[in-house]
């Protein structure tokens, strides 16, 4: 699948809170083009990870617009929402949430298990994408004996498993040290390139962000600035 492109128009979530509301996001406009790595900055309760739930469909807005691709996503059904989250979305947590008694493989296979799928494409397809971010010889190697840095590599692959059009990433190098985190962010710009899907990372490292297309940086719900990257190049890993 090829990138998917991302606007919003005038994006408001609230939350309520005993008898009154907290709103989290407060109009949040943007566009994102197709095969973009954009970089979302902001403290922590800014609303990044909210906006990311919206953007991913596990949540709906209070009032605004999603554009995925050519879908507006709060018209859609919940089943409808659900099929493309799980056919057109990958995800990347700051936790990697693989599932322990499974080995790295099976963790990468595991999207597709949950539609009950399985064909020799699609194994030799999380195989491919193992031995692609360097984990070829660890592929039968459980979560617990592999590194930080390992498991979220994994769970990367994980995420493009079914070649989404989409990717989220929600502070994925956040547990990680300064070296195994420029090796992350490293590879995603890296797979961004050659996948071609669409990748919003939101993170609190600037130094990071400064290597994306594009950096948007929130504040209490809001946008602040649409900037440019700043750098043509991915940082380099020493």
């Amino acid at each position: 699948m090829t990138g998917l492109s991302v606007q919003t128009e005038n994006l408001v979530k609230n939350y309520r809170m005993g008898t009154g509301e907290v709103s989290v996001l407060k109009g949040i406009s943007l566009s994102i083009g197709a095969g973009e790595l954009v970089a979302l900055t902001g403290a922590s309760g800014a609303g990044k990870s909210t906006l990311l739930h919206i953007l991913g469909t596990v949540d709906r807005s209070t009032s605004g617009v999603v554009m995925i691709g050519e879908r507006r996503m709060e018209e859609e059904s919940e089943n409808a929402r659900a099929n493309f989250r799980n056919r057109s979305i990958g995800f990347i947590f700051q936790f990697h949430h693989l599932l322990p008694e499974f080995s790295a493989f099976e963790n990468v296979l595991m999207p597709a298990w949950i539609h009950q799928e399985s064909s020799p494409s699609l194994e030799g397809r999380a195989t491919a994408l193992l031995e692609r971010i360097g984990l070829g010889k660890r592929v039968q190697h459980r979560p617990s004996e592999l590194s930080g840095g390992e498991q979220q590599r994994v769970a990367i692959a994980r995420a493009l498993l079914l070649h989404p059009g989409l990717v989220l990433a929600d502070e994925p190098t956040g547990n990680l040290d300064t070296h195994t985190s420029l090796e992350v962010f490293h590879l995603l710009r890296e797979l961004n390139r050659e996948e071609g899907m669409t990748l919003i990372l939101a993170t609190h490292n600037e130094s990071l962000a400064r290597f994306s297309d594009r950096t948007i940086h929130m504040e209490d719900g809001r946008i602040l600035d649409k900037a440019p990257g700043g750098e043509s190049e991915t940082p380099v890993v020493q």
